[in-house]
């Protein structure tokens, strides 16, 4: 069953690569949309077939591939893939439709697009530590490519930035796996439900648990290794950096938790305490960064750091309410980064520029952007944490499940939240009001075709802030699963205090 969601994309890829009508454009992008369809649709199926009951591994496939090395074809999702896959698959199809139709080379474009798609989906579902490594670096060449064929004008140095970033953080990734494997048992085993780290000495898990961190943390991106980011997202186009920021970075918190936490538990218990600074750090530092921004993409992407921030902090905190937050922050944030890219592209097409200073006045309703500026400070409102919007009901469960572990840093993060209201204002009462210039703001009017991305995503984004049982539902059985096996409070105080004797 999961195979589909692997082969569906790389099928299309294949067939579109080789499409032989070079002038119907069109019709290429129909046949992409029909597999990027095809896609989404078996995600919701298995939605529906997914036993909320079990917090385990469903839907598990199995192949043996390459035994000497210990590399074997399996897959298997729960309730921290699933609702990702989902998402991959749904934002897929929404970068697809901002695509622009009259794209230079629309073959690569689209065939890329189907392989970032069966990239992040067979990493979210490998449950083998080699398999996982193989599908997360697939999706770089992709992404490179896109950055640098169809970027800004800065695009080749964005590229290799982003390129040599993630090429470091998968071989440090690689680095960790092959220790959990060749160290925890007698033979090599990658196969992620039989390994066991508990074996190892306090120091050997710390230095794992350290490439892991480090690996993860540049693709999530946290604060210092986040310098990639923001050129990345800047020059990309607006479909790659709905790809970029609404599903890849949610590899890095994704791979905190599933080899970081439940992997290491004990030691990630040590080391929490530090994630959770580095995690507020990135909150507020994400948050003045933005403020500071004149071009509203870029003040869109110092954004995103912020609130990865959130999820490192409820990942360190390892209460069942915070991990919950964390999973369900991915997908609430995803959908948000989504609507905002989507709209920033909209907004740069129309007007020609992304220069605060020189956007205003695009609420007027003759001339202006009425539609799309609504659609805009509706998906500040989400980012910031309104009432009511899906950014709200994520952020508060992971203030809440954080509290308990981390005060300081979770009080720290609430404040900074703050910060998000304020370049959200400074940000659409510069661009949606004020007045329009009467020589120049003669923008093309925006197609209705245009407005349904946006709209669909609004819906959902609306609709999960009022009904959030329909994310949490999925989530909660797996998180609470992966909680129980972390330390109490009083645990770790004692496996701190007898550290000496476990190294000996």
């Amino acid at each position: 069953m999961l195979s589909a969601l692997l082969w569906i994309p790389i099928l299309g890829a294949a067939i579109i690569g080789f499409f032989p009508l070079k002038q119907e454009t069109t019709k290429l992008r129909q046949i992409t949309i029909a597999f990027a369809i095809s896609a989404f649709a078996w995600s919701i199926f298995l939605l529906s077939q997914f036993n909320l009951n079990n917090p385990g591994i469903q839907f598990k496939e199995y192949f043996a591939w390459a035994e000497p090395i210990g590399l074997s074809y399996s897959l298997g999702v729960d309730g921290l893939s699933l609702p990702l896959l989902v998402l991959n698959s749904f934002l897929t199809l929404i970068a697809l439709y901002a695509t622009a139709q009259n794209s230079e080379r629309p073959r690569l474009k689209y065939s890329l697009i189907l392989l970032i798609n069966a990239g992040i989906a067979g990493a979210l579902m490998a449950q083998n530590l080699l398999l996982f490594i193989l599908f997360y670096e697939l999706e770089l060449i992709p992404f490179y490519l896109a950055i640098a064929i169809w970027g800004g004008e800065k695009r080749g140095y964005a590229s290799i930035k982003f390129l040599l970033y993630t090429a470091v953080s998968g071989l440090l990734i690689l680095a960790a796996f092959l220790g959990i494997g060749f160290l925890s048992n007698t033979a090599p085993n990658f196969d992620y439900q039989s390994l066991s780290t508990t074996e190892l000495s306090f120091k050997t898990q710390l230095f794992l648990l350290a490439l892991l961190l480090v690996g993860f943390g540049i693709k999530i991106p946290l604060v210092p290794l986040h310098t990639w980011l923001p050129d990345a997202y800047t020059e990309a186009s607006p479909a790659t950096a709905i790809l970029l920021g609404g599903i890849l970075a949610k590899l890095g918190t994704y791979g905190l938790i599933r080899y970081g936490l439940q992997l290491f538990p004990e030691t990630w218990s040590i080391v929490a305490p530090g994630l959770a600074v580095i995690g507020t750090i990135s909150v507020v530092y994400g948050a003045l960064a933005a403020i500071s921004q004149k071009d509203i993409k870029r003040m869109v992407a110092y954004s995103s750091i912020g609130h990865m921030g959130y999820m490192l902090v409820a990942a360190a905190a390892g209460t069942e309410l915070s991990v919950l937050g964390a999973v369900a922050q991915m997908v609430a944030h995803g959908l948000i980064l989504a609507l905002l890219f989507y709209l920033v592209g909209v907004i740069e097409r129309k007007v020609g520029t992304r220069d605060i200073d020189v956007l205003n006045g695009l609420m007027n309703p003759v001339r202006g952007l009425p539609l799309v500026s609504a659609l805009l400070i509706l998906g500040g409102m989400a980012s910031a944490g309104i009432p009511g919007l899906v950014g709200f009901v994520a952020e508060f469960i992971v203030f809440q499940g954080s509290f308990s572990a981390f005060p300081i840093p979770t009080l720290i993060c609430i404040i900074a939240s703050g910060l998000t209201a304020v370049y959200f204002v400074i940000l659409l009462n510069r661009t949606c009001f004020g007045k329009l210039d009467n020589f120049k703001a003669y923008y093309p009017k925006v197609l209705r075709s245009e407005t349904i991305p946006a709209i669909v995503l609004t819906v959902i984004i609306l609709f999960l802030g009022i009904q959030p049982t329909w994310l949490v539902r999925w989530i909660e059985p797996t998180t609470s699963s992966i909680v129980a096996n972390l330390p109490t409070i009083s645990q770790q105080v004692a496996i701190s205090s007898h550290q000496p004797s476990i190294d000996k």
